[in-house]
Order: C-alpha cells, then sequence, then structure tokens
C-alpha cells in the first residue's frame, strides 16, 4: 500500500525533528521533506508533491496563514493540518488559517508534565487527522476509515410535527468551522433557535462565536450555563463542555456538563441531539456537517426514533466524510446535499405546514 506522503513545515528544527519523528513510526506515512518556513513550503510542495502538509502558523518571512493563501490561490488542493497554541492570539491566528483555506488544526501541547505525554498528545492528535483527509485505497475519499456505501438509502420525509419544530441542532468537527459559516451565511433569521457543536479547544470556541457574530447578520453566542435558547439565535458549545438543551417554563435553555467525553470529544454532538429530543420530543430538526469520525450518529438514531428529521452534508463538499457518511451509511438521513443547498432544505422543512395543536408530549 503506498504510504502517505507528508511535508513538515516549522521555523524550529526541534519541532520539525519531533514531528517528522513521530510521523515516521506510522507505517502508513512517509515525511518527505521539511521546510523552515512558509516561503519554503510552497518551493518543497510544488516539488515534492506531497499529500499532506502540517503547517506552523508563525514562522519568518512567510507565516502559515499567508503560505495557505498562496496555495489556494494557485488552485492546490492538497490538504493542510496547522500546529496553534492554546491562547486567544493562536485561537485567532488558527481562524485565520481555516479561512484561508487550512484543512484542520492541532494544539501545541501545554500544561504537560513530560516530553513523552506531549509527544504522545501530538501523535494521537495528529496521525488520524492525516489519515482522514487523505484517500485511502478501499475507503471513499476524505473519510480516513471505510464508511457505509456512498450510494446510502435515504428515509423517508418525517411529517411535519404539530406545532412546528422548535429547534435546529447543528453537529461539524473537520472542516466545519467553514462549513457552518456559509451554511448560517446562507440562512435567514429562523424563527427558531439553533444550538451547535463544533469540535473545539475553550479558547477556540469563544474567538469563533465571536468571530460569526461579526461576520453574519445573524446573533452568534458561545453558549454559557442557564442561558435560554433565543429564536434567531446560533448557541455555539464551549470547549471541553458539553451541552444540552432543557424545557423550562419560561421555555428552552442551556446546560454545560463536564461529564466524560463520548466518541473522545467534548463537547459531543450525540449529546446535544440527544438532549434536544428530551427537550421538544420530535420537534427537532438536526443537520450533520462534515466531520472526522462518528459523533453524531447515535444521537441522529435518538431523533429519528423519536419522528424528528435528519439532513446531512455530501461527499463531494466534505472535507471529511466521517460524521455525515455515518448517519447516511446507517439510514438516518432524509437528504444527503450540497453544503450550497443544505440551507434551502433547512427553510423548507421549518416552513412547511402544520396543524397548530400542542404535540404529545411535548411541551406547547
Amino acid at each position: 500500500m503506498t504510504r502517505i506522503r507528508v511535508l513538515v513545515a516549522d521555523d524550529s528544527v526541534v519541532i520539525r525533528k519531533i514531528v517528522s519523528d513521530l510521523l515516521a513510526q506510522d507505517p502508513d506515512i512517509e515525511v518527505v521533506g521539511t521546510a523552515v518556513n512558509g516561503r519554503a513550503c510552497l518551493q518543497k510542495v510544488a516539488h515534492l508533491q506531497p499529500d499532506v502538509v502540517t503547517m506552523d502558523v508563525e514562522m519568518p518571512e512567510m507565516d502559515g496563514i499567508e503560505a495557505v493563501r498562496r496555495l489556494r490561490e494557485s488552485g492546490s488542493r492538497i490538504p493542510v493540518i496547522m500546529f496553534s497554541t492554546l491562547t486567544e492570539r493562536g485561537a485567532s491566528a488558527t481562524l485565520d488559517a481555516l479561512a484561508a483555506g487550512a484543512s484542520d488544526y492541532v494544539p501545541k501541547p501545554a500544561n504537560v508534565g513530560s516530553v513523552g505525554r506531549s509527544m504522545e498528545q501530538v501523535r494521537d492528535a495528529l496521525i488520524p487527522r492525516i489519515k482522514s483527509l487523505v484517500p485511502r485505497p478501499g475507503t471513499p475519499t476524505g473519510t480516513g476509515t471505510p464508511v457505509a456505501p456512498v450510494a446510502s438509502p435515504l428515509r423517508p420525509p418525517a411529517a411535519p410535527p404539530a406545532g412546528g419544530h422548535r429547534l435546529l441542532v447543528i453537529g461539524s468537527s473537520t472542516g466545519g468551522p467553514d462549513a457552518l459559516t456559509r451554511l448560517l451565511g446562507d440562512l435567514p433569521r429562523l424563527p427558531v433557535p439553533i444550538a451547535v457543536v463544533q469540535h473545539m479547544p475553550p479558547v477556540f470556541t469563544r474567538q469563533f462565536a465571536a468571530r460569526l457574530d461579526r461576520q453574519l447578520d445573524v446573533d452568534v453566542v458561545e453558549a454559557s450555563h442557564g442561558e435560554p435558547l433565543r429564536p434567531g439565535t446560533v448557541t455555539i458549545a464551549p470547549g471541553d463542555h458539553h451541552l444540552e438543551v432543557v424545557a423550562t417554563a419560561g421555555g428552552l435553555a442551556t446546560r454545560l456538563t463536564q461529564a466524560p467525553p463520548e466518541n473522545y470529544c467534548r463537547p459531543a454532538v450525540d449529546v446535544l441531539f440527544r438532549s434536544a429530543v428530551g427537550a421538544v420530543g420530535l420537534a427537532v430538526l438536526a443537520v450533520v456537517l462534515t466531520g472526522m469520525g462518528s459523533d453524531g450518529c447515535k444521537g441522529a438514531a435518538t431523533i429519528v426514533d423519536a419522528g424528528g428529521s435528519v439532513l446531512v452534508q455530501d461527499q463531494a463538499t466534505s472535507v471529511v466524510w466521517g460524521m455525515p457518511g455515518a448517519v447516511a451509511g446507517a439510514g438516518l438521513a432524509e437528504q444527503v446535499l450540497p453544503l450550497d443547498r443544505i440551507a434551502p432544505a433547512v427553510v423548507r422543512r421549518l416552513a412547511a405546514p402544520h396543524p397548530v395543536v400542542a404535540a404529545a408530549g411535548v411541551r406547547a
């Protein structure tokens, strides 16, 4: 089997050595070169034709953000994974890189007791991302692991809930920041609250919510505990906390917990989706966007079993068709859509005619 060819770009000779040695330990990966800055990286990409690049954000002469921007301007679609720091500055720079076209990012270890543990963290975060972003023989493009066939059966559309939908929930991971930005930008102000789980660490979710709030014509906030969920407002789960939706006397509200991770994730999409059913029953519409792994699949099953609806992003427009592919492969999706067609589908579902009566078991 052909190994995945990786180019490592970092201005630190120590980091280049460490990352190269870690990747070389995996039999499926070959480090074909290193670069000391973004300019050298562009030259080596043209010469070496790697399958994927790992890129430091801050480098002399040309930083990682500019290097990614120039790669995309040249028409290159090579996956790029950024190395970022868990700081406000690092989060902002990483989001800039993702907006410029980077595929994903790996936080540099912080507050770890030993060098060995730091290296384990890098290895455990970086290698799965590399494998998910590069097509492997026998797997659909960009999944990294086998998933169900692309031509998965679709569920018949669920009947519109009596009283109408009361909540839109969205889950995403790898490639999600760009997909969410585009989807939310395509949506009008909706008559229901929107709750989102995007796999990100704490500082990043706060920065991401603030950035979306500035960019879009909709209110976007990072969730805090016990806050009401308002129609038309997008509420994003904070890093390292699960986001749940609960029904209260005054309507829907947030609940944040640090219960154990699910699917190795906190926040987890499954937690949000399950809680949505507990809060509004079948009156929930869910969307699963691009992402690595299968988080959201069990939650989608809970929504479908309750009579709700699930839409997923298609393989062609996903950076990684892991999460949406798992839902589609399980036969839980009513529609598998290109990213630019999801917003119109959401609007149609929310506008579907329905009798104005209370649904059994659902607070009217």
